[in-house]
């Protein structure tokens, strides 16, 4: 699976911005799905997944409440809306695919986009 992120972008803390992913090569339908965040000088982190059995989500904790991973099965694309974005949310995101049910077990993802860089500013 090949995945394109589209979306990032620079915007003002207490903003909003929608990250897409689109998947080629192999329908997402069933797949994992996941977004994941890697600060300034800072180890890349998982901030939502989404299971592909059975759409249970999982967001880390300091997201909670802001963001919102969704897939579209139809377009074979997922995405994550931001909300509320403080400075603390910049970083580069990158968005993650695998056919192994790895949302709430753990393990590494096999499909990885580009990434997209994400700025907010104070």
């Amino acid at each position: 699976v090949q995945l394109v992120e589209s979306g990032g972008g620079l915007v003002q803390a207490g903003g909003s911005l929608i990250l897409s992913c689109a998947a080629s090569g192999r329908a997402l339908d069933g797949y994992t799905i996941g977004w994941f965040h890697q600060a300034p000088g800072k180890e890349r982190v998982k901030v939502s997944c989404m299971s592909g059995v059975d759409g249970n989500t999982y967001y880390l904790d300091s997201v909670k409440g802001r963001f919102t991973i969704s897939r579209d099965n139809a377009k074979n694309s997922f995405h994550l809306q931001m909300t509320s974005l403080g400075p603390e949310d910049t970083g580069v995101y990158s968005c993650a695919a695998d056919a192994i049910p790895i949302c709430f077990r753990g393990g590494k993802f096999g499909s990885w986009g580009q990434g997209t860089q994400v700025t907010v500013s104070s």
